[in-house]
Protein backbone atom coordinates (compact mmCIF):
# COMPACT_ATOMS: atom_id res chain seq x y z
CA UNK A 1 0.00 0.00 0.00
CA UNK A 2 1.57 3.16 -0.90
CA UNK A 3 2.43 6.14 1.40
CA UNK A 4 -0.64 8.27 0.59
CA UNK A 5 -3.37 5.68 0.93
CA UNK A 6 -2.31 4.68 4.46
CA UNK A 7 -2.26 8.17 5.27
CA UNK A 8 -5.90 8.66 4.32
CA UNK A 9 -7.14 5.46 5.79
CA UNK A 10 -5.46 6.46 8.95
CA UNK A 11 -7.45 9.60 8.75
CA UNK A 12 -10.43 7.91 8.18
CA UNK A 13 -9.63 5.62 11.44
CA UNK A 14 -8.88 8.67 13.29
CA UNK A 15 -12.04 10.53 12.46
CA UNK A 16 -14.39 7.25 13.09
CA UNK A 17 -12.61 6.61 16.51
CA UNK A 18 -12.87 10.68 17.53
CA UNK A 19 -16.71 9.93 16.45
CA UNK A 20 -17.01 7.04 18.44
CA UNK A 21 -14.96 8.43 21.43
CA UNK A 22 -17.55 11.66 21.26
CA UNK A 23 -20.71 9.77 20.91
CA UNK A 24 -19.72 7.43 23.97
CA UNK A 25 -20.07 10.81 26.26
CA UNK A 26 -23.39 11.27 25.37
CA UNK A 27 -24.53 7.33 26.53
CA UNK A 28 -25.75 7.44 30.44
CA UNK A 29 -22.58 5.43 33.00
CA UNK A 30 -23.42 3.25 36.07
CA UNK A 31 -20.54 4.78 37.68
CA UNK A 32 -18.27 7.53 37.18
CA UNK A 33 -15.24 6.40 34.68
CA UNK A 34 -17.38 3.68 33.45
CA UNK A 35 -17.37 3.81 29.59
CA UNK A 36 -18.20 0.99 26.78
CA UNK A 37 -14.51 2.11 25.14
CA UNK A 38 -16.32 2.13 21.64
CA UNK A 39 -12.94 3.69 20.20
CA UNK A 40 -10.90 1.26 20.92
CA UNK A 41 -12.17 -0.93 18.44
CA UNK A 42 -11.03 1.79 15.74
CA UNK A 43 -7.42 0.95 17.89
CA UNK A 44 -8.00 -2.99 17.40
CA UNK A 45 -8.08 -2.47 13.65
CA UNK A 46 -5.43 0.11 13.14
CA UNK A 47 -3.25 -2.71 15.45
CA UNK A 48 -4.39 -5.45 12.88
CA UNK A 49 -3.84 -3.42 9.46
CA UNK A 50 -1.51 -1.41 10.49
CA UNK A 51 1.12 -1.45 13.52
CA UNK A 52 1.80 -0.39 16.88
CA UNK A 53 2.90 2.67 15.85
CA UNK A 54 0.36 3.49 13.87
CA UNK A 55 -2.00 2.66 16.75
CA UNK A 56 -0.54 4.89 19.26
CA UNK A 57 -1.11 7.60 16.28
CA UNK A 58 -4.49 7.16 16.38
CA UNK A 59 -4.95 7.13 20.16
CA UNK A 60 -2.73 10.04 20.69
CA UNK A 61 -5.00 12.23 18.08
CA UNK A 62 -8.04 11.05 19.53
CA UNK A 63 -7.64 11.11 22.86
CA UNK A 64 -6.13 14.98 22.57
CA UNK A 65 -8.57 15.62 20.35
CA UNK A 66 -11.68 14.33 21.83
CA UNK A 67 -10.59 15.16 24.81
CA UNK A 68 -10.68 18.97 23.51
CA UNK A 69 -13.82 18.09 22.07
CA UNK A 70 -15.80 17.01 24.79
CA UNK A 71 -13.49 16.66 28.20
CA UNK A 72 -10.92 19.16 29.12
CA UNK A 73 -7.16 19.77 29.72
CA UNK A 74 -7.11 16.88 32.22
CA UNK A 75 -9.43 14.65 30.54
CA UNK A 76 -6.36 14.44 27.97
CA UNK A 77 -3.95 12.91 30.54
CA UNK A 78 -6.65 10.23 31.66
CA UNK A 79 -7.16 9.45 27.92
CA UNK A 80 -3.79 9.27 26.96
CA UNK A 81 -2.67 7.37 29.77
CA UNK A 82 -5.36 4.79 29.54
CA UNK A 83 -5.21 4.61 25.54
CA UNK A 84 -1.57 4.00 25.85
CA UNK A 85 -1.18 1.78 28.31
CA UNK A 86 -3.80 -0.24 27.26
CA UNK A 87 -2.21 -0.07 23.33
CA UNK A 88 1.16 -1.59 24.69
CA UNK A 89 -0.63 -4.33 26.32
CA UNK A 90 -3.01 -5.21 23.15
CA UNK A 91 0.34 -4.44 21.03
CA UNK A 92 2.41 -6.97 22.90
CA UNK A 93 -0.88 -9.74 23.31
CA UNK A 94 -1.08 -8.94 19.53
CA UNK A 95 2.30 -9.12 17.96
CA UNK A 96 4.20 -11.95 20.40
CA UNK A 97 0.83 -13.66 22.05
CA UNK A 98 -1.51 -13.61 18.95
CA UNK A 99 -1.62 -17.50 18.89
CA UNK A 100 -2.69 -17.88 22.78
CA UNK A 101 -5.58 -14.93 22.63
CA UNK A 102 -8.24 -13.96 20.81
CA UNK A 103 -9.31 -10.26 19.36
CA UNK A 104 -11.67 -11.33 22.49
CA UNK A 105 -9.10 -11.57 25.16
CA UNK A 106 -6.74 -9.06 23.71
CA UNK A 107 -9.55 -6.11 23.88
CA UNK A 108 -10.42 -7.52 27.32
CA UNK A 109 -7.11 -7.25 28.50
CA UNK A 110 -6.65 -3.84 26.78
CA UNK A 111 -10.02 -2.39 28.64
CA UNK A 112 -8.11 -3.89 32.54
CA UNK A 113 -5.18 -2.02 31.32
CA UNK A 114 -6.93 1.18 30.03
CA UNK A 115 -8.96 1.48 33.07
CA UNK A 116 -4.95 0.73 35.76
CA UNK A 117 -3.98 3.59 33.43
CA UNK A 118 -6.37 6.00 34.07
CA UNK A 119 -6.73 5.20 37.74
CA UNK A 120 -2.52 5.29 38.08
CA UNK A 121 -3.17 8.99 36.63
CA UNK A 122 -5.88 10.14 39.58
CA UNK A 123 -3.90 8.44 42.30
CA UNK A 124 -1.20 10.84 40.82
CA UNK A 125 -3.22 13.76 40.75
CA UNK A 126 -5.12 13.43 43.93
CA UNK A 127 -1.56 12.33 45.57
CA UNK A 128 -3.89 9.15 46.86
CA UNK A 129 -2.70 5.19 46.04
CA UNK A 130 -6.22 4.58 47.59
CA UNK A 131 -8.18 6.07 44.41
CA UNK A 132 -6.30 3.13 42.70
CA UNK A 133 -6.66 -0.05 44.56
CA UNK A 134 -10.33 0.94 45.96
CA UNK A 135 -12.13 1.36 42.52
CA UNK A 136 -9.78 -0.55 40.24
CA UNK A 137 -12.31 -3.70 41.08
CA UNK A 138 -15.15 -1.90 39.81
CA UNK A 139 -13.61 -1.02 36.99
CA UNK A 140 -12.00 -4.16 36.25
CA UNK A 141 -15.44 -5.83 36.32
CA UNK A 142 -16.48 -3.84 34.07
CA UNK A 143 -14.14 -4.09 31.55
CA UNK A 144 -14.37 -7.63 31.63
CA UNK A 145 -17.88 -6.89 29.86
CA UNK A 146 -17.06 -4.17 27.88
CA UNK A 147 -13.66 -5.47 26.74
CA UNK A 148 -15.95 -8.44 25.52
CA UNK A 149 -18.32 -6.06 23.70
CA UNK A 150 -15.45 -4.30 21.91
CA UNK A 151 -13.62 -7.60 21.28
CA UNK A 152 -16.45 -9.12 19.25
CA UNK A 153 -17.31 -5.73 17.55
CA UNK A 154 -13.89 -5.84 16.67
CA UNK A 155 -13.69 -9.32 15.50
CA UNK A 156 -16.78 -9.34 13.43
CA UNK A 157 -14.91 -5.65 11.87
CA UNK A 158 -11.55 -7.23 11.54
CA UNK A 159 -12.94 -10.35 10.01
CA UNK A 160 -14.72 -8.19 7.13
CA UNK A 161 -12.30 -5.88 6.50
CA UNK A 162 -9.98 -8.74 6.15
CA UNK A 163 -11.70 -10.20 3.25
CA UNK A 164 -12.58 -6.72 1.68
CA UNK A 165 -8.89 -5.79 2.12
CA UNK A 166 -7.29 -8.47 0.32
CA UNK A 167 -9.71 -7.29 -2.69
CA UNK A 168 -9.17 -4.00 -2.55
CA UNK A 169 -5.98 -4.35 -2.43
CA UNK A 170 -5.87 -6.27 -5.67
CA UNK A 171 -7.86 -4.28 -7.33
Amino acid sequence: MNRIRSMVILGLIISQALILHLLEGYMPVLAPGMKLGLANIMTLVTLTFFGFKEALIVIAIRSILGSLLAGGVTAILYSLAGGILSCLVMGCLYYKFRSYFSVIGISTAGAIFHNIGQLSVASWMFGSAGILFSYLPVLTVAALGTGFFVGLASNYIIKYLQHRWFIWERG
